[in-house]
């Protein structure tokens, strides 16, 4: 396809956009009266216009019904989170019985390195990759300080090459193999979030187990955004939250994957809880933990219903789009996103805008990170106040992320068009 900066191009794309209508599902808040152009998907998905029925349901239930909702309610509570797995294995590319909805990401995380960082006094390192979101940098200092080892020494960041933003596959699975004595565990996002960069999951997956390790993914900007083959790679552990791409909410519940090899072995240690036991006996009250052999058996508590719902509305609207078609439209959306912003440059007399974001579309998702030469701060401000909702990250790069559920090729185009008079 020939790509064009033009409106009637990006109105070309639109109409032929099979998925056009699942805009109309969403509130866009407002800019002067109209729509803003909401590019943050990646920050915090758009509220699902059924949301409110869908916890406004429960608050029926609960007005109605107090503690036998638990049994009798529309959707009983008691067997809440049964309904995700079905929609969510999808999602991550992995069987029903090898995700569980619960908790936040970085609770979650813990939970997992309970299980599977398990270092000896020669194998206690763990890779990850340099500029990890904060949160996982502190979980895994925090992880590693419990077991009596230093930081300093025991994790391994890889970081780009110098005058390069991104990864190569190679420097990572080279430094696996390299230190493959030492490691306890590999640890990688799934996207990172400053550079938007899609990391070779399967890839980093197989050298980590052909070096004896444990794999495990933070898929907090990939679940909802790039395809996922969680099952098929053998990926061991993964965990993800449900405000971004996946439109459930700030502070939204979450999302944990465990392979069935791991899901099945109820030797395995965890931290656990009443709702983690198993089901058919769960009310005997007994003492002594019996894990379910799913990735149930992680769980603590009982489901939070509230935020369960919001998360219901918005994979529903998944279920109905089909995220094969999503893919295929957010790989056309952001290809688009990339030719417009070259094309700016193209245009200006030096190159103002450096993206950092992969243009290989294998190595992407929604996220284009750019980098900007000068003034990113005053540029970013003035988008705001054209009605651009983007984000900033410091130093110097605004991240952008065309949403294929509810984002149009025209909205790509003004955000293009708005910047370009902004460098101008």
């Amino acid at each position: 396809m020939n790509i064009e900066n033009t409106l009637a191009f990006a109105q070309q794309l639109d109409e032929k956009d099979e998925l056009k209508d699942f805009r109309s599902r969403f509130y866009f808040p407002q800019h002067e009266g109209r729509d803003c152009i909401y590019l943050t998907g990646n920050s915090l998905g758009l509220q699902p216009r059924t949301v409110q029925a869908h916890v406004q349901q429960e608050l029926n239930d609960w007005a109605n019904m107090g503690v036998e909702g638990h049994f009798t309610a529309k959707h009983p509570w008691l067997s809440y989170h049964e309904q995700f797995p079905s929609i969510l294995s999808k999602i991550v590319g992995c069987q029903p019985e090898e995700v569980v909805v619960m908790n936040q990401l970085t609770v979650n995380l813990h939970l997992l390195l309970v299980t599977f960082y398990r270092p000896t006094s020669s194998r206690f390192r763990i890779i990850c990759e340099e500029k990890a979101f904060p949160s996982d940098q502190y979980a895994l200092e925090s992880q590693v300080k419990y077991h009596g080892f230093d930081p300093r020494e025991a994790i391994i960041e890889i970081k780009p090459r110098d005058g390069e933003y991104t990864l190569r596959t190679e420097d990572i699975t080279d430094a696996i193999l390299r230190h493959k004595d030492e490691l306890a565990l590999v640890l990688f996002g799934g996207v990172n979030y400053y550079t938007g960069q899609y990391f070779d999951i399967k890839k980093i997956t197989e050298v980590a187990h052909e070096a004896g390790v444990i794999a495990g993914f933070d898929l907090a900007h990939a679940a909802g955004n790039v395809e996922l083959k969680l099952h098929d790679w053998e990926v061991d552990f993964a965990c993800w939250c449900s405000y971004k791409y996946l439109n459930s909410g700030p502070g939204g519940v979450a999302g944990v994957y465990i392979h069935e090899k791991h899901a099945k072995n109820k030797d395995l240690p965890r931290f656990a809880g009443w709702w983690g036991y198993t089901k058919e006996t769960r009310f005997k009250m007994e003492k002594g933990f019996q894990a379910i052999a799913t990735a149930e058996g992680w769980q603590l508590s009982n489901a939070p219903v509230l935020s369960m719902a919001a998360h219901k509305a918005s994979l529903d609207v998944f279920e109905e789009a089909g995220i094969e078609k999503l893919h295929a439209k957010r790989k056309l959306l952001t290809a688009f996103l990339h030719f417009v912003v070259n094309d700016i440059n193209a245009k200006q007399d030096k190159k103002l805008i450096n993206v950092i974001t992969p243009a290989n579309e294998s190595e992407r998702g929604c996220q284009v990170s750019m980098l900007m030469q000068s003034k990113g701060k005053e540029v970013f401000h003035a988008l705001t106040k054209e009605g651009v909702v983007a984000d900033w990250r410091e130093p110097n790069v605004i991240r952008v992320a065309p949403v294929p559920l509810y984002n149009s090729f025209e909205d790509v185009w003004q955000f293009g068009s708005i910047i370009q008079s902004i460098l101008n």
